[in-house]
């Protein structure tokens, strides 16, 4: 964080007090620190507080400055290296998805052209609101970093979604996302992401509850950390990432396809996608009619194509993911060295607060000659970055 010059957006909720302590770690890290807080954002802290720990002035008011020299909103957008806006309301994710300028902190995340960092906390039902999702997959469409919020016990008094993340794991998403290593630089990265469909008539088929979002996030900091990535990826209603070139496909037999084509010039692939056991042998052509009390589908199994490239990779380092709801760590093991795999990734998926369409995971690593390494639960941008840091430490 040396020398970093970062705007930190406070905004008005109960969260804001966190925000002083991650002011104060920025400082501390020798950061240089500037703020701007909105109208609400001072009747929880005082500008005074923000302005004794960064040793500048805090930014309150549109047309507080009598200054032609500058304009203060363009002089702190311009500053900026990056821009974190925390605690993130609904209203100030709504401005910014909609380009909304009305006050100083809108107005210079509008002129800011460096990227911008979002912390939300909110109320449960506020950030499960519809138009609070569609603004927060705006501003990730428009490659805003979004960390995502904790569950646990709210300001209302009860138990819910919404609370912002402790400063400790606010920091080290900064320091992961700011800090950004080029060690993949040069090398070709596939990772698969995702579930595959398997047709059972037109209208039919056989899924799995996979999202998408871990592998998504391994795309997008590989090619942060300056790999040629190649996602190929079941259907999902994520944006692409930036900067990857993006495959779709459907089925595994789509999927086997796409990564055996790729496979002989990559030197790294991540299989992070959920891919169907089976499918369905004989696929109806017109829609089946439920005319009878019961329904049979005879199912066949698909090609094992981890197992596929365990067998005939050279000098590839190979990365597979074991989603398991009992046994974890003896089933990754054995995943591990049947597929013959150099990193295998364990996570319960029969966990709620980890499983699929989380926003968080928690996962073990295992490698050949290692002890399994823990990574605690995080963002799946955070679980991200590990992984490839321990991919990078076997390459």
């Amino acid at each position: 964080m040396e020398g970093k010059r970062i705007a930190v957006y406070l905004c008005g909720g109960i969260a804001s007090y966190k925000v002083v302590s991650l002011v104060r770690m920025l400082v501390k890290n020798k950061a240089q620190v500037r703020v701007a807080m909105t109208k609400e954002a001072q009747k929880f802290i005082q500008p005074l507080t923000l302005a004794t720990l960064t040793k500048h002035q805090v930014y309150t008011d549109l047309f507080a400055e009598n200054n032609q020299d500058f304009v203060p909103h363009i002089d702190l957008a311009d500053w900026s290296q990056a821009a974190i806006v925390a605690p993130a309301t609904a209203n100030i994710i709504a401005k910014m998805a909609t380009g909304l300028a009305d006050d100083f902190v809108s107005t210079a995340l509008l002129a800011s052209t460096c990227p911008k960092y979002v912390v939300p906390a909110m109320n449960e039902h506020m950030l499960l609101n519809q138009a609070t999702q569609r603004n927060l997959a705006r501003l990730q469409a428009d490659g805003i970093k979004v960390l995502e919020t904790k569950r646990g016990f709210l300001a209302e008094g009860y138990e819910g979604q919404g609370r912002m993340p402790e400063v400790e794991e606010i920091y080290a998403w900064l320091v992961q996302q700011l800090e950004v290593k080029q060690d993949l630089k040069g090398k070709r990265v596939v990772v698969t992401a995702g579930g595959t469909h398997e047709e059972i008539d037109p209208v039919r088929y056989i899924a799995n509850r996979s999202s998408g979002k871990m592998g998504y996030a391994l795309a997008s900091a590989a090619a942060q950390r300056g790999a040629e990535v190649t996602l190929i990826s079941g259907p999902s209603a994520l944006p692409q990432p930036m900067r990857v070139k993006f495959i779709g496909i459907e089925t595994a037999a789509e999927l086997a396809t796409a990564v055996k084509r790729a496979y002989p010039t990559t030197d790294i692939v991540i299989m992070a996608a959920a891919v169907a056991d089976y499918r369905v042998k004989k696929v109806a052509s017109q829609k089946i009619k439920k005319e009878n009390a019961s329904w049979h589908l005879e199912l066949v199994k698909n090609e094992d194509i981890l197992f596929g490239l365990g067998q005939t990779k050279r000098n590839q380092l190979l990365v597979g993911f074991a989603a398991e709801t009992e046994n974890l760590l003896a089933n990754a093991q054995a995943k591990l060295t049947k597929k013959n795999l150099d990193l295998l990734v364990a996570n319960d998926v029969a966990r709620k607060d980890i499983g699929f369409a989380s926003d968080s995971n928690e996962v073990t690593l295992l490698t050949k000659n290692q002890k399994p390494k823990h990574l605690k639960r995080a963002s799946k941008q955070v679980i991200a970055g590990a992984i490839l840091d321990e991919i990078v430490r076997l390459m």
